[in-house]
């Protein structure tokens, strides 16, 4: 046995045999008047000590010894053939490590019950804590490779096993209660932030959320429904159903945060363009920096003197006497710089396209639509002819049409949303014989008759 095996033995054994130290040491990090043993927590923590000292067995020190004790320990368990192992096997399976560092890894192990040894045959076996305590990291890792972004399977996952064999805990059930809130709260900031990045990331995330919601409605059915079962599972069961009502409720919020985001657009000048297409092609680059290449030249430095001279004209400025005068006047007057207002453009293309709607609303319809299908025209037959600029500032007031928040207002934008029409986009693009426009999604935009109706009375 090497020396270093021989220290770690002995600690654990002294350890183990001052139970009274333990106690001490626990106590000094608590207030003086507050026993340690009175507190619940530390009573249930400290039943399971026989558990805590195995992972302190492997997760104390370094990552490296770390990540030695847990590739001996899996290579040892995952070997079903034989369910002892010599230590001739074990130098010939782990023949890739050192023989100090397995002979200090196998003790460790031995020691804190990992590794059961039978002094009679001279083998090593595998126990079953050490098995229990493999197979709760291998799920965590294998779920914590997948796509969870709302990182709720590796909980709901332990609430189903446990619900399977009929032991699922308050405790349990209360982890996962605690991810619901979080998400609920992250969501909340989410929204309240007005980014339209962080609110479409954490819709994507809210979608992920929704699925692992699903497929755990069925396991607090059968919880809440289960009569063997405490007073304070079913409590907690019932919150977490609450929580995923609020979770699932939160769709609403996500759509009119991203529809207030929508009217709020800043469009640049006529190019149809948003702040929003800047950013994230902005984003879509690695290096910023090297957008600047072959934009930006290096000015010229021409050396026309020497330093010799410029020594001298440096020592005549500074010898040099200067009379300052204070100039305690007031500045001329300038003219006011003039600006061209494009918010008279705007206004007229506003007022040209509202006139261009309301006239379909009322039946006149378009000059360039059948007459036999007047309650339904293409939306890019409305929009077209124009230039590419007006197309899009046309497209980009369609879903104002039926906002009821926006025609509570007052103004243009208001009498265009509360027109009888209706707005209805697909996912598929038609090509277009245009100058300026070469295709655009294909969407209907149709007569609301009742909202018709309502406005003609």
């Amino acid at each position: 046995m090497s020396n270093t095996a021989q220290a770690t033995a002995s600690a654990a054994t002294a350890a183990e045999h001052n139970p009274n130290e333990q106690e001490q040491a626990l106590q000094a990090h608590f207030q003086p008047h507050v026993a340690v043993d009175e507190i619940e927590q530390v009573f249930h923590l400290k039943r399971a000590q026989p558990l805590l000292q195995v992972f302190t067995a492997l997760f104390h020190g370094g990552f490296e010894s770390v990540l030695v004790r847990l590739l001996v320990l899996r290579e040892l368990a995952n070997d079903t053939s034989v369910s002892a192992f010599s230590r001739a096997d074990i130098n010939t399976r782990l023949a890739y490590l050192l023989p100090e560092s397995l002979e200090t890894v196998l003790m460790r192990l031995r020691t804190n019950g990992l590794l059961a040894w039978d002094a009679q045959q001279g083998v090593y076996r595998v126990t079953p804590m050490a098995r229990n305590v493999l197979s709760s990291i291998d799920a965590l890792l294998t779920l914590g490779q997948d796509q969870d972004e709302a990182e709720m399977g590796f909980l709901l996952s332990q609430v189903a096993g446990a619900q399977a064999v009929g032991g699922v805990t308050a405790e349990q059930l209360q982890h996962l209660l605690g991810r619901l809130t979080d998400l609920t709260d992250e969501f909340r900031d989410a929204i309240a932030s007005g980014s339209e990045f962080r609110l479409r990331e954490s819709q994507a995330k809210w979608h992920t959320a929704c699925d692992w919601v699903e497929k755990g409605s069925e396991i607090l059915r059968a919880i809440t429904s289960d009569e063997n079962a405490d007073a304070a599972t079913h409590r907690a069961a019932q919150a977490i159903g609450r929580a995923q009502s609020s979770l699932l409720n939160m769709q609403g919020m996500f759509s009119r945060a991203l529809n207030q985001i929508e009217r709020q657009r800043v469009h640049l000048g006529q190019s149809g363009l948003s702040t929003t297409d800047i950013k994230r092609w902005l984003l879509a680059h690695q290096d910023l920096a090297s957008l600047a290449e072959d934009a930006i030249e290096r000015p010229v430095k021409p050396l026309f003197i020497t330093p010799a001279e410029m020594i001298d004209v440096a020592e005549t400025e500074l010898m040099a006497e200067r009379v300052v005068v204070q100039n305690s006047g007031l500045p001329s007057g300038e003219d006011a710089p003039l600006t061209v207002s494009e918010d008279q453009a705007m206004q007229r293309e506003l007022d040209d396209w509202l006139a261009r709607l309301s006239d379909f609303a009322t039946l006149n319809n378009f000059p360039s639509i059948a007459a036999e299908s007047p309650k339904e025209i293409k939306v890019h037959e409305a929009l077209l002819p124009a230039s590419f600029a007006v197309a899009s500032y046309r497209a980009s007031m369609l879903p104002l049409l039926g906002d009821e928040g926006e025609a509570s207002l007052q103004g243009a934008t208001a009498e265009l949303a509360r027109l009888p029409l209706q707005f209805a986009p697909t996912d598929m693009m038609v090509q277009l014989n245009d100058m300026e426009v070469a295709a655009m999604t294909l969407a209907n935009l149709s007569l609301d008759l009742d909202e018709r109706g309502k406005h003609a009375s």
